[in-house]
């Protein structure tokens, strides 16, 4: 299979599947999360660099050991998980600028989709068809835990259990969106997709296809811009995004 080929299915995956979590986040004004735990996957992308190895499989055990203290401090402190999450993070970019080589640095802060093997879009294909299935599943009970913790708690529902699974979904995404867009980026492809159509949708059923078809076409269009202008996927995917986002605000009613 041609590199681009490669490029745009882990980008449409992964675009599509962080837009659906978009909506998930959106609701519970956890969107820019990502953000900073794209930050906490420095270190794990400086060491990746160093020995040359993957920069997601890198990222991943960095993203996890945070989200599993953000859940801890949650637990312990009763403290908003993105202010956690803001405090976590901090320690993470610290340690990744002791080691990340410089010259490297493009491809920690702006992604490079367009290095992906064979082995790393089919490992990116199917953790992304497992988080899309689990967050299937999951998402009506999520979307009453925003609502209401103790309205879920009074219903039997296991908060504190769901809450990791929802972190744990978000560390997946952040870990492969570093290769789509990088560690500065993650945040937008998670929120604006969302953002943008909920500008426009009308129901629910709306609201999460129209943010799945937004990130797929976004990353889509994105790594194709990359392939002729020369510049990288990552921005000109969030640049896609931020187009999408500015007409869906003008034709908002």
């Amino acid at each position: 299979m041609s590199s681009l080929l490669l490029s745009l299915t882990v980008g449409t995956f992964v675009g599509g599947v962080a837009g659906y979590l978009g909506t998930l986040m959106l609701g519970r004004r956890m969107a820019l999360v990502a953000g900073p735990l794209g930050h906490l996957t420095l270190p794990g992308i400086a060491l990746a660099l160093i020995y040359g190895f993957d920069i997601s499989l890198g990222a991943f055990p960095f993203v996890v050991l945070g989200i599993v203290s953000i859940w801890l401090f949650e637990m312990r402190t009763k403290l908003p998980m993105e202010a956690l999450t803001a405090v976590v993070f901090a320690s993470g970019v610290a340690i990744a600028f002791l080691f990340l080589p410089i010259g490297q640095a493009e491809a920690a802060l702006v992604g490079d989709v367009s290095t992906v093997n064979l082995l790393d879009a089919t490992i990116s294909v199917v953790l992304m068809t497992l988080v899309f299935l689990t967050i299937l599943k999951i998402y009506p009970t999520m979307t009453l835990i925003n609502v209401s913790e103790d309205l879920a708690k009074s219903q039997g529902i296991k908060v504190k259990k769901y809450n990791f699974i929802y972190l744990l979904l978000i560390a997946i995404i952040v870990a492969l969106g570093v290769k789509v867009v990088g560690s500065l980026l993650t945040a937008a492809l998670v929120a604006i997709p969302a953002c943008s159509t909920r500008n426009l949708s009308k129901n629910m059923l709306q609201y999460v296809l129209g943010a799945i078809i937004v990130g797929i076409v976004s990353s889509f269009s994105g790594i194709l811009l990359s392939e002729f202008s020369g510049f990288p996927a990552g921005p000109l995917i969030i640049l896609v995004n931020s187009v999408i986002f500015l007409t869906s605000t003008i034709l908002k009613r």
